[in-house]
């Protein structure tokens, strides 16, 4: 069931209806939109560039990986000089932002805190405050609704209703909101499909509550890419900007060590280098384990039975663990053979040759193939110093890769 505004039978609708008007295409001159700069090299990034005036971004994470301490940094730095930021919170008190913003050392006039559920409530407390508002942020549309309908908050209609009535109010007023959505067991957005169609911009907050890595992709954007990623790291201070990463995916430990190999992986149009590591040991099971952190298991079998029917590397009896560093999740095939040649490191016990990145994708027969953006991958490889490359250009078959490098 879906909760509607009902109209009594008595009451008679007096509404008159005015016409829209009706604008020739060719005389509507379209112009760049004004973009506000959020502060941070990541997040203008994967928004394109920044915030578009009347821009409604719908944020979407899992409880507790920070999206709440990310939009507090950022009113914090879009609130300078008579800019002002309403900060309006279903979820948390007054005093448990206060706290937060204590933790974040942010003390800022111009940031206003709006405790309440009723979003008519809100809303209006916008309008009257609109002169100088620079951004509104909502914590989350799942805890807010409007008395207009009869469902509690966080239903379908109650959400519906209160995101249609957010982007009316910043498409009216030209001021960006900022809304804050739960995530179901699913992994998916909370509340009805229809909210993706009404806001212009989702972007995706993930990463493990366990690590410092957190990334921010854009599902969707109405001014701008959707194939960029912002890389952040969770720090006492809050978020920062990481515009190095490979410098927390790269292994600082010991060097020429068996079972690690470096390859390079798009984060939307940006090369970062990541390490993998495995480990390799015998096992009396009958069926030996094969666990992999950071890449699909199923692809590391696929890449097992490549190794054992093209190379000839007797892993059936080996226990295999990998892994890729810094808690980052490989979704493309683009660091198969940095996986293979991992795995056969730690098997014979040799590691590969200094200084050397391997990128490619390889095929049931073995073959390295080649993968999208492979100039770019290797140009900011040889920025980094890693001058050895191997990937299809250099080799044919992973076979022959293994035989140069760990069998000489």
């Amino acid at each position: 069931m879906v909760e509607t505004i009902t109209q009594r039978e008595n009451q008679k609708d007096t509404r008159k209806t005015t016409p829209a008007n009706i604008l020739p295409l060719e005389k509507i001159k379209p112009q760049d939109s004004e973009r506000v700069n959020t502060g941070s090299i990541e997040l203008n990034r994967v928004l394109g560039g920044g915030i578009v005036k009347g821009q409604t971004i719908l944020l979407a994470g899992e409880p507790g990986i920070g999206k709440s301490t990310l939009l507090l940094q950022l009113a914090n730095k879009i609130s300078t000089g008579r800019s002002k930021v309403i900060y309006a919170s279903g979820e948390e008190s007054a005093y448990q932002i206060a706290v937060r913003a204590k933790r974040l050392s942010v003390k800022n006039p111009n940031i206003s805190i709006v405790e309440s559920t009723d979003i008519d409530s809100i809303i209006e407390s916008f309008v009257q405050n609109q002169k100088n508002l620079a951004l509104v942020i909502v914590d989350s549309i799942q805890t807010v609704s409007t008395n207009d309908l009869s469902g509690l908050a966080g239903s379908v209609g109650q959400v519906r209703e209160s995101a249609f009535r957010l982007v009316s109010f910043a498409k009216k007023s030209g001021v960006p909101v900022f809304i804050i959505g739960h995530v179901t067991k699913e992994g998916t957005v909370a509340g009805p499909a229809v909210l993706a169609h009404i806001v212009d911009t989702i972007l995706w907050f993930e990463g493990e509550k366990t690590m410092q890595l957190r990334l921010i992709r854009a599902v969707k954007n109405r001014f701008g890419p959707t194939d960029e990623v912002g890389i952040f790291e969770m720090t006492e201070k809050g978020l920062t900007s990481l515009t190095n990463a490979d410098r927390i995916f790269l292994s600082e430990g010991a060097k020429n060590v068996s079972g690690s190999a470096v390859s390079s992986t798009l984060q939307g149009t940006r090369p970062v280098l990541v390490e993998i590591q495995s480990l390799t040991t015998p096992t009396k099971s009958a069926f030996p384990k094969r666990i992999a952190q950071g890449i699909d298991s199923k692809r590391l079998e696929l890449i097992i039975a490549i190794l054992i029917k093209r190379c000839n590397i007797p892993l059936y009896d080996q226990d295999i663990f990998v892994n890729v560093t810094g808690g980052i999740k490989i979704e493309e095939n683009a660091c198969d053979l940095a996986v293979a040649l991992s795995i056969a490191s730690s098997y014979y016990n040799k590691s590969l040759p200094q200084k050397s990145i391997a990128v490619g994708e390889l095929g049931l027969l073995g073959e390295i193939r080649e993968v999208i953006g492979l100039e770019k991958r290797l140009k900011e490889a040889k920025r980094l110093g890693f001058e050895n490359q191997i990937c299809s250009k250099e080799f044919s078959s992973l076979q022959e890769v293994i035989k140069k490098t760990l069998r000489t």
